[in-house]
Parts: structure tokens; sequence; C-alpha cells
């Protein structure tokens, strides 16, 4: 039996013309380094855990603090002691979303490790960090880079699939326009994907 949904058949033409359209190949290094930009630029993500107890889905907005593995293994500062870190460590499976207000959009799947490592934590410590977490006036949760409740999140990615526009608004404007006139998908997107064998050859 098939794990795929479909609700037609188009016969030998394409139900997804979008896709068909805009999907771009192209050397692994610039797609690499588009996302790698696209993420700097955003700077803020929608990171999706597990909750253990019922096995819903729950997203939450994080800056972006570091990357690593080429650009693709991202790193992001946690309260060990909050919901997320909890959700982790019964599924460490992990989704990183990211947006902008051009519709450009990137997803990256993967595996998360909840970091305590003190010298990794104050490589990318931020004081910033103390009113996040506060400071208890016990000497020892200060909200510093010693405070154990500082930790990192870094998100080992496995694939990554994302849209960037390919031409200005002027132009997506035309070829939208003459899609809806035509019925023919507009070629707007730079649409690709990054497979798992190849984040592999990036980490390598």
């Amino acid at each position: 039996m098939s794990d795929k949904f479909s609700n037609t058949d188009t016969g030998d033409k394409t139900a997804d013309p979008y896709t068909a359209k805009n999907k771009d190949e192209t050397s692994l290094k610039e797609k690499v380094d588009d996302l790698v930009t696209f993420m700097e630029r955003c700077k803020f993500g929608m990171m999706t855990t597990r909750i253990g107890s019922n096995g819903l889905l729950v997203s939450r907005c994080m800056a972006l603090a570091a990357k690593e593995g080429g650009g693709l293994d991202l790193l992001f500062h946690t309260n060990t002691e909050s919901g997320k870190t909890d959700d982790l460590k019964s599924d460490p499976k992990i989704n990183i979303a990211f947006l902008n207000s051009s519709g450009e959009w990137a997803s990256i799947s993967g595996v998360a490790s909840i970091e305590t490592d003190r010298a990794l934590v104050s490589k990318y410590y931020s004081p910033a960090l103390k009113a996040w977490v506060g400071d208890l006036g016990d000497g020892k949760h200060d909200g510093g880079p010693e405070d154990p409740r500082i930790g990192m999140i870094k998100v080992n990615a496995v694939t990554a699939t994302y849209a960037i526009v390919n031409q200005n608004i002027v132009g997506r404007g035309v070829e939208f326009a003459k899609g809806v006139a035509t019925g023919s998908a507009p070629n707007v997107n730079k649409l690709r994907e990054i497979s798992e064998d190849e984040v592999k050859q990036c980490e390598s």
C-alpha cells in the first residue's frame, strides 16, 4: 500500500506544476552558500519539537546563535530547564523553519542535542542571555556563562529544503499575472533541496 496521498489522476501531466517549474538544480556549494546567507539574514527561526507526553508538535521562535559543520549545523541558546529540552530528551528529531516578508523560506530537518559543555557555552555566550534566564541571587544561577541553566541546542542537519526569489518584485509580479491569465505556473523562485548525502559531503 502506498504511503503517498493522491486525490486525483492527472495522467501524463504533472499534478504539481509550481514545483516542476521552480525546481532549481545548481552546485552543492551554491545551494549551501545561498541557504546559509538566507538564514543569517533571517536571524530568527521557528524551532519545532514533539511534546513527549502527548506527541503533539510545538514551535518556538529562536535566535540563531552560531553555525558549524559547513554552515548546516545550527546552534541556539537555551535554558536547560525549559520545556523544549524536555521535548528533545524524549525525541531529538527537530525542524527549524525560516521565513521572510518576501515569502522566501527554508526548512531544515535534523537531530538535536543539548550541549552543556562550558567551553562551548562561553564561546557563544551573549550578555543578553541574562535578561532571559535572570539572576536568582544565589551566586550560581546568575545568568553568566557559568550558569548551568544556560546551554546550547545543536541541530545537526539531515536534509534541507528552501525557496529564494529568482527576480525582483516587478518581475515576479509579471510572472504571477501571466500565470493567472494563462494557467501556466509562474517561475518566481529557486526551489532547492539538499539531500542527506549532500549534507554529509558538507560535513566531511
